[in-house]
Parts: C-alpha cells; sequence; structure tokens
C-alpha cells in the first residue's frame, strides 16, 4: 500500500472479509457512520485488511482512484441489502424490497467477475510447491473481485446460518456467530445491550412507592397492630 495511511475508523473485528466491508457503514452514540466516503478511506481500510490470508499476495502499487471506490460503495451497500435478507433483519434502515435485492445480486455477480483470478503452481529452487492466485487485474479490483467470491460463497452456503445482525442498542453492524453462544458482533456490544437489559428489568420491577411512616395509612395500620397485641395477652393471661 503506497505511503502510510492514517488508520481506519472504520471497525476491524477479524469477521470474513465481506462482512468487514459491511461493517465499513457502522453507528455510535452521535449516529450512523461510512468508513469509505473518500479514496484516502477506503486507501486506510485496504491497509486494516492486506495482511489477511487471502491478500497477502497483492502488492498495493497504486491508491484507490474515485471509480474503485464508488465500487466499493457500491458493493458495500449490496452485501448489506443481501444481508439483511439472508437474516431476516428488522432494525431500522434496513427494510429492501424485491427491487433492491435483485440490484444488489446484480452488484454482486458483476464484481465477482470483475478481475478473474486463477490458481497457478509456483515451485523455486530449495523451496516446496505451493499454489498461487493470479489475477487479471490490479490489486485494489482483485480486492473487490476475492471480497464478492467470499460473499457469495458466504450468502450461498451453509455458512450463511451463521451470519447474524447485532441487536445491540444502536448497533448496525453483522458478524458470523462461530460459537452458539456469542450474541453480539463485539464484547463492547455485549456490555452495552446487558445494561440496557438490567435498566429495562430495574424500571419493569419498580413497585409504587410505601406510605411513609407517621401518614394517615401507616397510623391506621399501626393501631390495628397494637390492638391485635393487647387482645392476644388478655387472652393468654386469662382476664
Amino acid at each position: 500500500m503506497p505511503g502510510r495511511p492514517a488508520p481506519t475508523t472504520a471497525p476491524v473485528l477479524g469477521e470474513p472479509l465481506p462482512v468487514e466491508l459491511m461493517n465499513t457503514s457502522w453507528a455510535d452514540q452521535q449516529g450512523g457512520r461510512d468508513s469509505l466516503t473518500t479514496r484516502a478511506e477506503l486507501q486506510a481500510w485496504l491497509a486494516a485488511v492486506a495482511g489477511r490470508p487471502e491478500l497477502t499476495d497483492l502488492t498495493f502499487a497504486k491508491p484507490p482512484t474515485t471509480d474503485q471506490l464508488a465500487l466499493f460503495r457500491e458493493l458495500r451497500d449490496a452485501l448489506r441489502t443481501i444481508a439483511a435478507e439472508v437474516t431476516a433483519d428488522t432494525r431500522v434502515d434496513s427494510a429492501r424490497t424485491d427491487g433492491e435485492l435483485k440490484r444488489a445480486l446484480r452488484t454482486l455477480n458483476r464484481a465477482s467477475a470483475a478481475a478473474p483470478s486463477w490458481p497457478q503452481l509456483s515451485w523455486r529452487a530449495g523451496e516446496q510447491p505451493h499454489l498461487v492466485t493470479k489475477s487479471s487485474g490490479a490489486a485494489v479490483e482483485t480486492v473487490l473481485c476475492r471480497i464478492a467470491h467470499a460473499a457469495a460463497r458466504l450468502f450461498g452456503g451453509d455458512g450463511r446460518e451463521a451470519l447474524r445482525a447485532c441487536y445491540a442498542p444502536g448497533c448496525v453492524l453483522y458478524f458470523v456467530r462461530e460459537h452458539p453462544r456469542r450474541e453480539w458482533c463485539s464484547a463492547a456490544c455485549g456490555n452495552r445491550a446487558r445494561v440496557a437489559r438490567h435498566y429495562q428489568r430495574h424500571r419493569a420491577g419498580r413497585s409504587p412507592q410505601a406510605p411513609l411512616a407517621g401518614s394517615e395509612g401507616a397510623g391506621s395500620e399501626g393501631a390495628g397492630s397494637e390492638g391485635l397485641v393487647q387482645r392476644q395477652r388478655i387472652d393468654r393471661s386469662g382476664t
């Protein structure tokens, strides 16, 4: 990656690359955020994921172009539309129509064919033979294509059953549920959800305030209790 871009503002949580791309649209206490609004932001995000095993063979000789930024944003939005359908996402702003889903599928399939790649066998002197992946496109375009490939496998295979929308308060991220007990995209979202649940239980469980001592209700109850004690004493004395 040319130069040293500033760190990406997107959450990078170790999810599959298609999910990481979807999560460049995120939210905080101030509202929705987008970490792919400029070429520099795309460059920063690419630098953050460049160490993934499926991308280590690529050399980023040039920064992304404006057209490449538009393609990444288009694919990101398409993947979020498909993910919302796959996960039956009911969060705010996740509503989708049949027309939007069809457009998203066309975008995904077009990106998947944008930079064809193929395996090649490499065998250098003194090394073991191994496979390398070659592509007909530039590095940035190849990343886009590989993310599209991975997304097609995710949505079209058994892995889609593990894809989840995070329902922590205010979160708009997706994640792949690799453990049956995992409910949230991150520990921070889990903590926020537990705090919200505790607050809701506290509010629902609060009872009306009891009458204060000295009030009319409290005084009547006290007089009745005192009379009962006196009658019990009389009965025990036999008088």
